[in-house]
């Protein structure tokens, strides 16, 4: 009897230790960008997993059965906002384990429409050369016929390009500021873990901010290098490390760039004011071929969504360099 006692007993905590493991507490997220912090903040305390598939754009993502599912089944969900998320703000409605970062007053975020003032200086000084270079209106006309509808949405848009950029992953400062808010939900959900948790967030803050200290050594000569990146997506990084940024061929991904855009750009690149044209994977680089044909331009590729990153400890600064990385190669 004794040892058919022994042995029920060691079958009932081996069945005990089973389900605890099964029941690691689990963050979703929604890009992999964001995830990238978020899985060094759980590292040895939780699990995390993001819904948008790599490399997919958030801005028009409409969420899966298995995607709802995902999220009704966190212990905790962590979303930029209904600024680029819009798709999650019904799921959300119900769904008190959830934290949006664009409502978190402790993050500094850019603003849109004070970043089209910064940028308004150089859009005078491209209007300047538009008489001289009438010819390439006259070549380009029959593209402004194919473009005309979509310019008109595109100014139509641009009144509602304003409020807060929700790109908050592309800056390093904010990352830091994101990580603190997220362990603080963290730890509120999960304060079994709380000192897992404070450890990771002191090891990711120094990470990120040798990662930082780093980049402004490699990224300062290259202040004073204009180029032009697809869509207004990096503000953050470019503040961060005063980057040049003349323009962008479009306010959000999904939307075509209107002809008065591409005209502008066009003479621009043609007057050698530009080092660098940025692309991004996720979309179809023919406009950009289209704009820097024939002129010295390079071509570059930003991947603001992370798709080739590795995840894990280190994650988020690997991304960080791989932006420095890709400036450098295309602006030097």
């Amino acid at each position: 009897m004794p040892r058919l006692a022994s042995l029920c007993c060691a079958t009932a905590i081996i069945a005990s230790s089973s389900a605890f493991a099964t029941d690691t507490f689990n963050v979703v997220t929604t890009v992999k960008p964001l995830n990238l912090i978020v899985s060094e903040l759980t590292q040895g305390a939780a699990t995390s997993e993001f819904v948008i598939p790599a490399g997919t754009s958030p801005h028009d993502y409409a969420l899966r059965p298995s995607d709802v599912r995902k999220l009704k089944q966190a212990d905790l969900v962590v979303w930029v906002g209904p600024e680029l998320e819009s798709f999650l703000v019904k799921t959300m409605a119900s769904k008190p384990e959830n934290i949006a970062l664009s409502q978190q007053h402790d993050i500094s975020f850019r603003y849109y429409a004070e970043d089209e003032q910064e940028h308004a200086g150089h859009e005078d000084e491209h209007a300047g050369h538009e008489d001289k270079h009438a010819g390439h209106e006259d070549e380009h006309a029959g593209h402004e016929d194919e473009h005309a509808g979509h310019e008109d949405e595109h100014e139509g848009h641009q009144h509602n390009h304003q409020g807060i950029d929700p790109h908050l992953w592309l800056g390093p400062e904010q990352a830091i500021q994101a990580a603190n808010v997220i362990t603080k939900a963290l730890i509120k959900y999960d304060p079994l873990h709380k000192n897992t948790y404070t450890a990771n967030l002191s090891t990711f803050t120094t990470d990120v901010q040798q990662a930082v200290s780093q980049l402004n050594k490699q990224l300062k000569p290259l202040n004073n290098k204009g180029y032009y990146v697809f869509h207004d997506g990096y503000g953050y990084f470019e503040q961060q490390f005063k980057l040049d940024n003349l323009g962008h061929f479009t306010v959000e991904p999904d939307r075509r760039p209107g002809a008065k855009t591409l005209l502008s750009i066009r003479q621009a690149l043609t007057n050698n004011e530009a080092y660098c044209v940025f692309s991004e994977p996720q979309f179809s680089p023919a406009v950009v071929k289209s704009v820097t044909k024939g002129t010295n331009v390079k071509i570059g590729t930003l991947d603001p969504m992370a798709t080739d990153i590795v995840e894990g400890k280190g994650g988020y600064v690997r991304f960080l360099n791989e932006l420095g990385e890709r400036f450098s190669k295309c602006l030097n």
